[in-house]
């Protein structure tokens, strides 16, 4: 034990002297080190488990080591690890066809796959795509939005704080009001609003002086509306069903395309495999990332209609990246999608879902401070409040953010972790994106430390 201490101060003393802490997050008042993983659980240096309630933000959806995906990296290592991505290979081919067929079958709509290493990247090269489509610079996107931190995905992404460093941002988007129900821009009630919401959006478009629409001319300066389906960091927000058929009307009138990035909400993670499936309607281009290889290797992408991405439309050279569907992320993509295939999938993420957010509202009746429970699938929010049920409480999230990660909760007499990740608007949301393989044991695992931390910050009594 004396040994793994050692080990532990001197890598976080080479750490705080050598690594930039711009590419990292370190909102840990100890940073923590971790040093193997499997299934739903990380294990620090002593070898205690961490239950991950967040899988490196939806990430590593098929669970940590992956078995049937670390067999095809391992095999791609042996027949093909590198290539140029100006040539081809045949995983890069079946997994762009594997893509399209979804698309075909979750939209009935036909075209291509793009690829790129990051999320960010994939963003970039669809605001690429639009703006040759298009000759317009200008986009729609939501307050909460989170596209990605380079230049110009940064321009689409609603915080300020990720621009404000780095000077002005000449093509910022407009960004309008999430429908967040629960906190609601407009003061109103779902159910009596009457998509309220939605009615602001379309009087942009009355006048020529909202600076949107040539009422003389009909031509429109925005370009396209980027939406995340469900809102990943700004804290897993679900609309109202009708909210994105109501939205997509208003674009189809003034030729604004859709752009859905379902970076976070793609792969089964809502329970149908694109997030946007939930709202009966079709995306003209869809963002796709982080959960395509389960973590084994960067690799992202975009799909859009025939029409925006035929090579007379983008040709070759539109744009490049080294790394681009190379041959370690196309296998493990390959595997993704054939794993993701399977017929009880699904069933199983909607299953389990249903049981988790059943056991966090069994938490809310027993605690005032929960003031929301909902989820897609295996897509959750838990949001914390004050007593009052809906001021929000940040300090309690971070509280028991950072008890988690100190690894002294205890299940059948054996102490754990618990691995978190906090979102939302007030930064007082817990974003839950469990494996799809998560059992009911570990279910009740998480509701039972959920619980303990709880009870042991707050002194609230019981709604009953």
């Amino acid at each position: 034990m004396a040994t793994v201490s050692k080990l532990e101060k001197r890598l976080l003393k080479e750490e705080s002297r050598y690594c930039s802490q711009g590419d990292t997050v370190h909102y840990l008042k100890k940073p923590r080190l971790f040093a193997g993983c499997d299934g739903s659980f990380l294990y620090d240096y002593r070898g205690r488990p961490y239950l991950d309630l967040q899988m490196w933000y939806s990430t590593v959806n098929l669970g940590y080591k992956n078995r049937r995906v670390i067999d095809a990296v391992r095999d791609q290592i042996d027949r093909l690890p590198q290539l140029a991505s100006q040539y081809l290979h045949r995983e890069k081919i079946e997994l762009a066809a594997a893509i399209s067929r979804q698309m075909q079958r979750s939209f009935q709509a036909k075209g291509r796959v793009h690829f790129n290493v990051g999320g960010s990247q994939a963003i970039e090269d669809s605001i690429k795509l639009i703006r040759k489509a298009t000759g317009k610079t200008l986009f729609f996107a939501f307050q909460g939005g989170y596209h990605g931190r380079t230049i110009a995905a940064s321009e689409i992404t609603s915080s300020y704080r990720y621009r404000r460093p780095y000077g002005h941002f000449s093509n910022r988007a407009q960004f309008i009001p999430f429908p967040y129900c629960f906190r609601c821009h407009y003061g109103r009630r779902f159910g009596s609003c009457k998509y309220y919401c939605v009615q602001q959006f379309e009087r942009l478009f009355d006048t020529e002086y909202n600076s949107v629409l040539d009422t003389k001319t009909g031509e429109c300066e925005f370009a396209a509306f980027y939406i995340e389906p469900i809102q990943g960091t700004g804290g897993y927000i679900v609309p109202p069903a009708d909210y994105f058929r109501r939205i997509k009307k208003v674009l189809d009138h003034y030729g604004i395309y859709l752009v859905d990035d379902e970076t976070q909400m793609g792969f089964y993670r809502t329970g149908r495999f694109w997030g946007l499936e939930h709202f009966g309607i079709k995306p003209d281009c869809l963002v796709f990332g982080k959960a395509l290889t389960n973590g084994m290797n960067p690799l992202s992408g975009f799909w859009a209609r025939e029409e925006l991405v035929s090579p007379a439309a983008f040709p070759p050279g539109s744009t490049h990246s080294t790394f681009s569907s190379n041959p370690m992320g196309t296998g493990a993509g390959l595997e993704v999608m054939k794993l993701l295939q399977e017929k009880t999938l699904a069933a199983r993420v909607n299953s389990s879902g249903r049981k988790f957010v059943a056991m966090l509202k069994k938490l809310q009746k027993k605690y005032k401070e929960i003031g929301d429970v909902s989820g897609l699938g295996l897509a959750i929010r838990l949001e914390l409040c004050e007593k009052d049920g809906i001021t929000p409480n940040g300090r309690l999230v971070d509280r028991i953010f950072q008890a988690g990660l100190e690894g002294n909760l205890e299940y059948k007499g054996k102490k754990y972790g618990l691995v978190l990740d906090v979102g939302g608007y007030y930064k007082n949301v817990f974003t839950l994106a469990p494996s799809f393989y998560i059992s009911d044991e570990e279910i009740a695992m998480a509701g039972r430390f959920l619980d303990e931390l709880l009870a042991r910050f707050t002194r609230s009594k019981s709604r009953r």
